[in-house]
């Protein structure tokens, strides 16, 4: 399947779902053509944009004047940035505000933000009336390059990660690549851990494309866009051959495991350790505990974490700021993981660079021995 094409600097993935197929748009200058794009593609003339303190400031306006000038009338949702405004309370917000705008089934929730936003607003739109259309907005490497793509939506529990939501497609995806110029470099690394796992799923060339090429990536331009592209095409394949996680999407989960345990470990402080991080350090996890398990050699695990090492993520649980609680309690959350499925253990290993595939029943005696061992 050959879904991405080209029409002047805007690249275009597609995703087959059926009714519920859709476009990801990936290119400059994309936040000022929204109102064009959604008004071409959508019915509805009603939107409510959900976004947070950190982003409003940089790119709201110009949302805004771009549904003004195609004639969508819109209200504002402004929410506090950071992975605690997955919550219960800020989703309540959401929904009463969405309601307040009379946005109905053929209107549309437009998230304008990171993974956080576009969860929670994805969440919203699937609940609010049974389900009202949704846009995607992603300002972040990593909600264009994952969480904006797939239709999975949520908010955090005190049990974990992602925990409470619904599968809730997007109608249209806009990745504006100008609004990654404003990104710190923290950011930017934490997102590029999202790409760096679509060539160690099962597609080495891309990995060692990226081992190669990440400077350019990094400062921007084609090599930028191609990365995102093959990023969203390479998840796009992934979910329409699973969309609801029954086989091989949860390979997208590769480092996530481990990685959601570290959140949880560290309360989602985003001074200690942001998603991106967790991932990075989980990837590595994941191939150096393949690696004890005889599954693959040491030399791909070492590879792995030099790559990351060298673009500036953490590879470490002790690159992690502050003590983090006893492998006992990491043990705990990652029993409490989505991945879990009756009772057993599920991780995402791997046998080299880009082949992954989906373990059951992990031995629990093997895993806690293994984080006492990265713990110390």
């Amino acid at each position: 399947m050959n879904a991405i094409t080209s029409a002047s600097a805007i690249r275009t993935v597609h995703v087959p779902l059926g009714e519920r197929a859709y476009d990801i748009l990936i290119g400059p200058g994309l936040i000022a053509r929204a109102g064009a794009e959604i008004a071409s593609r959508l019915k509805g003339r009603k939107a409510a944009i959900i976004t947070d303190e950190n982003v409003a400031p940089l790119c709201l306006k110009a949302l805004v004047a771009s549904l003004d000038e195609a004639g969508i009338a819109s209200a504002e949702v402004v929410l506090p940035a950071g992975e605690k405004t997955k919550s219960f309370e800020h989703l309540i917000t959401a929904c009463d505000k969405v309601l307040e705008a009379r946005v109905e089934r053929n209107d549309y929730v437009i998230a304008l933000g990171g993974g956080v936003i576009g969860d929670l607003s994805g969440f919203a739109a699937g609940i609010v009336r049974r389900g009202v259309r949704f846009v995607q907005v992603p300002t972040s490497l990593l909600s264009q390059v994952d969480s904006s793509v797939g239709g999975k939506t949520g908010i955090n529990s005190r049990h974990g990660k992602n925990l409470i939501g619904v599968f809730h497609q997007p109608d249209l995806v806009l990745a504006d690549t100008d609004v990654l110029n404003s990104l710190s470099a923290r950011e930017f690394r934490a997102g590029y851990a999202e790409v760096t796992k679509y060539g160690l799923i099962d597609k080495p060339d891309f990995f060692a494309w990226l081992e190669a090429n990440w400077k350019a990536v990094f400062t921007g331009g084609s090599a930028r866009i191609e990365a995102i592209a093959a990023s969203c095409q390479a998840k796009a394949d992934v979910v329409v051959a699973d969309e609801r996680e029954n086989g091989q999407r949860a390979l997208l989960n590769l480092g996530h495991t481990f990685g959601h345990a570290l959140e949880a470990a560290t309360a989602y402080d985003s001074s200690r350790l942001v998603h991106g991080e967790g991932v990075s350090i989980g990837m590595v996890l994941a191939h150096e505990f393949s690696a004890r398990m005889n599954l693959a050699s040491p030399d791909d695990a070492r590879r792995v974490e030099r790559h990351l090492k060298e673009v500036g993520l953490p590879t470490r649980m002790s690159d992690i700021p502050g003590e983090l609680p006893p492998a006992e309690t990491l043990m705990d959350a990652i029993a409490q993981d989505k991945k879990v499925k009756s009772g057993k253990l599920t991780f995402i290993l791997t046998r080299g660079i880009g082949q992954s595939f989906v373990a059951d029943d992990v031995p629990a005696s093997e895993v806690i021995s293994f984080l006492r061992e990265k713990h110390a």
